[in-house]
């Protein structure tokens, strides 16, 4: 059994990250979402275990001190972190995990040790990236903070492995997955995987004539 793979899907706001992301678990039973730690209250519908892991602030830094968590950040006053062991777990279970967050956090990846895929969303225009985030309902104020945001975002792009438009939610899906199935026959993120099974292969390669 190989092992699981790590993906970082990372977008600015409104270009449909968290559409694409649901619809990969969908599509592929071995595909887990990474659920998040946070110290924000728990909304009505909302399960604990299941939309986030809610914690408070001592029991989230007592994380932080014990280096607990792949990344986490300060959002909107509050807390949100991946948990190492969560992820790791699922890895070896050979399951295929992804981290839904932005460039900074895919920087805390990587910097503890991590080689994961990630993968930039991005949207076909700014004039159509302000139009999905005007369809929420948000004002102008909020509307301008999330295009500055964004920008900012887009500016990282060229630290990820692969770059996806979402012009048609259908087609970056399909995108999507094709980029999960080439990396299931990638060496760089199983490497110590295929180094395992190629010393088998060639086992008894000095019996050959």
């Amino acid at each position: 059994m190989r092992p699981g793979i790590l993906f970082i899907v990372s977008a600015p706001s409104g270009a449909g990250k968290t559409t694409l992301v649901h619809g990969l678990v969908k599509r592929d039973p071995n595909v887990v979402l990474s659920i998040s730690h946070t110290t924000r209250r728990q909304r009505p519908g909302e399960v604990n275990g299941v939309h986030y892991h809610f914690i408070d602030d001592a029991a989230f830094g007592k994380m932080v001190e014990k280096q607990a968590f792949l990344e986490h950040a300060p959002v909107f006053d509050h807390q949100y972190g991946t948990s190492k062991h969560w992820v790791e777990a699922r890895l070896a279970e050979g399951r295929d995990v992804i981290l839904e967050i932005d460039w900074q956090g895919a920087r805390q990846v990587r910097s503890r040790g991590a080689d994961p895929i990630s993968i930039f969303v991005l949207p076909p225009s700014l004039h159509i990236l302000e139009q999905r985030l005007r369809t929420r309902g948000e004002d102008d104020t909020v509307v301008a903070r999330r295009m500055r945001d964004a920008i900012s975002e887009i500016s990282h792009y060229a630290e990820y492995d692969f770059l996806v438009v979402n012009d048609a939610v259908d087609r970056a899906l399909l995108d999507l997955g094709q980029i999960m199935d080439a990396a299931r026959h990638c060496y760089r993120p199983l490497r110590l995987h295929f180094d395992a099974a190629v010393a088998e292969l060639l086992r008894d390669a000095g019996d050959i004539r």
